[in-house]
């Protein structure tokens, strides 16, 4: 049985989320080793580079680029890399797991890029299902009643999700969609992990793991949160458009909180079990689209208005 384009959109999108979903899982223990932000990202991007660069071959495409878009692609690299960068500098200022919540307002900033920038119509059940995936994760946050919040984290957090929703918006655009998806995420991590190179370079320090079972964390960064993520993502995004994806991006804290409890032993709270469940409804909605916005309306005829005699 093949799946249309549209299912394939969704099932890349929900591989997307959930792999991206495991930021904080391989980066924390690296924070804990000792490892600074750029030294983990920079070993993130360099050991994805090669891995994408190997299938680009393998699937028979070239290197080459027209000098336009290479300078394009350049841009969207540094955006992807200052989005990455200002993620996990908020971990340093806040829990991760607040970050990652506070960083899925970028479904939002989507929507609205897309429908004042180019118009694009938002119907009410998706401007519904956003505001309910925003509650659900809301509820997924475990902070502390009363426990502050540092103004320097929420702008690094909103910075970053600002940023990355650049980059959904602008890889859909028309003159992207030529371009072989392995080739423009291969691109995007070469000029992205410039940004990291010069930091480093200014700073004078690259942290290396002290225990050698971390590199395996590295290369869990560079494999599923960027490759795998990055790639699943800009295929998404193609199939079925920039909003719906960054809407399935609402699964990437479900993911977090599983993991979480299957690796770490958290316990699951009824507010997160609600939340969850409102998320993947939202979802569910998105996805079922007009299968599930026919039959309400069929059932709203079955009760016509009774006009009033005078």
């Amino acid at each position: 049985m093949l799946l249309s384009n549209k299912a394939k959109g969704y099932m890349l999108g929900a591989i997307a989320a959930a792999t991206y979903g495991m930021n904080p899982l391989f980066a924390l223990p690296l924070y804990a080793d000792g490892m600074d932000a750029d030294s983990v990202l920079f070993f993130r991007y360099m050991m994805a580079i090669p891995v994408m660069g190997l299938l680009l071959r393998i699937r028979g495409h070239s290197f080459s680029l027209a000098s336009g878009r290479l300078a394009e692609l350049a841009v969207l690299g540094v955006v992807v890399a200052l989005s990455s960068l200002l993620l996990f500098l908020s971990y340093n200022y806040m829990d991760s797991g607040v970050a990652s919540t506070l960083l899925f307002v970028y479904p939002v900033m989507v929507a609205l890029i897309m429908a004042f920038r180019y118009g694009e119509r938002l119907p009410p059940v998706t401007v519904v299902c956003i505001a309910v995936t925003l509650v659900g994760i809301m509820m997924l946050n475990r902070t502390a009643a009363g426990a502050g919040l540092s103004a320097t984290g929420i702008w690094m957090v909103m910075l970053s999700s600002a940023a990355y929703a650049v980059y959904i918006v602008a890889i859909n655009r028309p003159r992207f969609r030529d371009i072989p998806t392995l080739k423009v995420i291969f691109y995007v991590l070469l000029f992205g992990v410039s940004v990291f190179a010069v930091r480093i370079l200014f700073n004078g320090t690259l942290t290396l793991p002290s225990q050698w079972y971390m590199w395996g964390c590295l290369l869990a960064l560079a494999l599923l949160p960027t490759a795998v993520s990055f790639f699943c993502t800009t295929l998404s995004i193609q199939y079925i458009g920039p909003t719906p994806t960054a809407i399935l991006g609402a699964l990437e804290p479900v993911v977090a909180i599983f993991v979480a409890v299957a690796v770490f032993g958290d316990i699951l709270t009824p507010r997160q079990v609600a939340g969850m469940v409102l998320i993947l409804s939202a979802v569910t909605v998105i996805i079922a689209g007009g299968r599930i916005t026919q039959p309400l309306v069929r059932f709203r005829k079955l009760f016509p208005k009774i006009k009033r005699k005078m």
